[in-house]
Formats: structure tokens, sequence, C-alpha cells
């Protein structure tokens, strides 16, 4: 039988632990799977592009367990009533190759992806920063504000958006949570007075949400809506100006904002800054971009951070995934015993 956590325990599993006590802890197992990345098997994700949208798969293993997420992206799916991103996991034993633990990721996935800009931006970050800009404030929006406030206290959040009623939703979801949430009228402001940056818009094209002359010296901009090929939100200038941090290259010159540079445009890999193979921020002038789009090993950090939180509660279930039949080579058995229907 495999594990199985689905929609309404997970949201039952943020409820019970909070979503920055999750941010905190899964931090902790992102960190420990960086710092053995090399060990991973790595690949860019696998994408089936359509005018409409999106259909990846992301899969990694460290030798022992295998994991891969099926996950979508459709911008346009909000006004006919869909969520823009769903996604489901998979962790398997590489020893028999046996699913042992499947999960929504719709959701953890929003987890993940916060958590890890926070692990980044509390390394990148001046330590002082005390203010977020951020321009976009769709379903990201709240856990990026949470995983910040939980990894380096930021409560103050200036807020830009092209659709006001997003805006509303995020003051209503975090102003009761403590933060204080300023709808700003335009980018500019947003980001006027910001010590870290984060963009996450939803459209897929190659938009400029933020523009070379806002980026004030000593900013950390968390540049999370870059996902694609196609779809960027800074103007180039910007990366030029910048030291840019990256999960896999290979992935992020496809997807990410570093699309739009040359091929050989210098990149940092995260890992290596965790590992003190390179460094991080150097100078309080200096501008540090984190170029997120989202890796299959980070994925694979969700996924046993709520295994190992949810195992033995009745947060998880079991499903029956597997075919067994008593004799291995004898799968027409299973067929056999069934009594037939009607």
């Amino acid at each position: 039988m495999t594990q199985f956590v689905d929609v309404p325990n997970m949201a039952r599993w943020i409820q019970r632990e909070g979503v920055e006590g999750i941010m905190r802890n899964m931090v902790k197992y992102l960190e420990n799977d960086f710092t053995r990345w090399e060990k991973f098997d790595k690949i860019p994700r696998v994408a089936s592009h359509t005018p409409f949208g999106v259909i990846e798969l992301m899969p990694t293993s460290d030798g022992e367990e295998y994991s891969f997420k099926y996950v979508n992206g459709h911008p346009f799916n909000p006004a006919r009533g869909y969520q823009t991103v769903t996604a489901f996991g998979v962790l398997a034993d590489v020893d028999n190759g046996y699913p042992t633990f499947l999960a929504e990721m719709t959701l953890l996935t929003a987890l993940r992806t916060a958590a890890t800009s926070a692990m980044v931006g509390k390394r990148l970050a001046r330590p002082d920063s005390e203010r977020m800009g951020m321009i976009g404030s769709g379903s990201q929006a709240e856990f990026q504000a949470l995983a910040f406030r939980a990894a380096m206290g930021i409560e103050d959040l200036d807020v830009y958006d092209v659709d006001p009623a997003a805006m509303d939703k995020l003051k209503r979801n975090l102003e009761p949570l403590g933060f204080r949430v300023t709808a700003m009228s335009s980018s500019d402001e947003a980001v006027a007075n910001a010590d870290i940056i984060t963009t996450c818009t939803a459209d897929k094209a190659q938009n400029t949400v933020l523009s070379d002359k806002q980026v004030k010296p000593g900013v950390h901009i968390n540049a999370v809506g870059g996902d694609c090929p196609g779809k960027t939100e800074l103007e180039a200038a910007i990366l030029y100006r910048s030291t840019v941090f990256v999960e896999f290259p290979e992935q992020t010159r496809i997807e990410g904002e570093i699309q739009q540079v040359e091929e050989d445009f210098p990149v940092v890999e995260f890992w290596k800054v965790l590992t003190d193979q390179a460094p991080g921020r150097t100078s309080e002038e200096e501008i540090t971009i984190f170029d997120s789009v989202g890796f299959a090993i980070a994925d694979f950090s969700a996924l046993r951070c709520l295994r190992d939180s949810t195992n033995g509660t009745e947060l998880q279930t079991y499903i029956d995934l597997v075919a067994e039949p008593e004799d291995p080579k004898d799968l027409f058995s299973l067929v056999n015993s069934l009594k037939p229907v009607g």
C-alpha cells in the first residue's frame, strides 16, 4: 500500500503546523538536499507546451529515493474558473521501484516555492532588510510573505498588482496575521523603499514588470514568475548590474530570466553558496537576483518533509496503487480472483 495525503489532509496539515512552522522545517530539508546536490540525478523538466499553457514532469533521485512531480501552468485558467497551477507528486523506493508516497502538490508547491525563496533570501539579502516590495499578489503572494517573515522577520509589504481585487485579497489574508500591507498604485511605488523585491506574475509573456531604473543598489530580487520559455519579468539590463543565482543552470537558461541574455552569461549555482564553494552577497551595494524557476530537488525535499511530518498520523491514508499478485509472475491471477460484475 502507498502512503497518501490528499487535498483536505494537506490543508489540515497546514492548519495544524502553521505556514511559518512548515516553512522553517521545509527550509531545513531544502538545505540538507541542496548541500547533497552533486549526489542527485538532474535533468531539465520535461515540458509539453501548448497555446494554453504547459504540462511538466520534474524527476530526480538521490540513489535511494526517486521522486517526480506532475505540474501544469495555465495562465488563463482563472478566467475560466480553474487554478493556474495544479500538481501532484510521488516518492518511490529506488531498490524495488515501488511508489511509497503520493501527495497533492498544488498547495505543497506553493509552500516549497516560498520556502526556497526564503532559504536563498536569508543568505543573499542584506541582514538588515525590513521591507519587501511585491509585484503580483496572486496565489503565491501570501506564501512568499509568510516565508520571508519566518526566515527574516519581514512584516512590511508594499504591493502592486494590475488587479486591485488581488491586492484587497492579500490585505484581507495577511493583515489579520500581523503584516503591514500597503497597496500601491504603481510598481514604482511598490519597490521605491524595498530591501527585497519579489516579482511573481502569471502572464506567459516576456514582460517588463520590473525595470532597470527601479532597482537601487543593495536590493535583493526574488524573481519567481519567470518560469518557462518566453516568460520573463525583469528588464534584461538589471541582470548585467547584478549577481545572478540559480538552481540548475541547464534549466534556468531555458526558462528563467537569463533566457534573455547570452548562453555564457555568468551565474552562481546556489548549492555552491551553501557548501562554501562560492560566495553569496559580497557587499552592501551589490544587487543579487535569485532567478527562481523551481527545480525537482526542491520537490523531493518538500515531499519528504510532508511525508515525515504526517507519518503515523490521521493525515495519511493508504491507497492500493501497486498490483501485487501472490506469484509475482502471475499478474493475470488478480483478474481471475475477481468476482464477475452483475
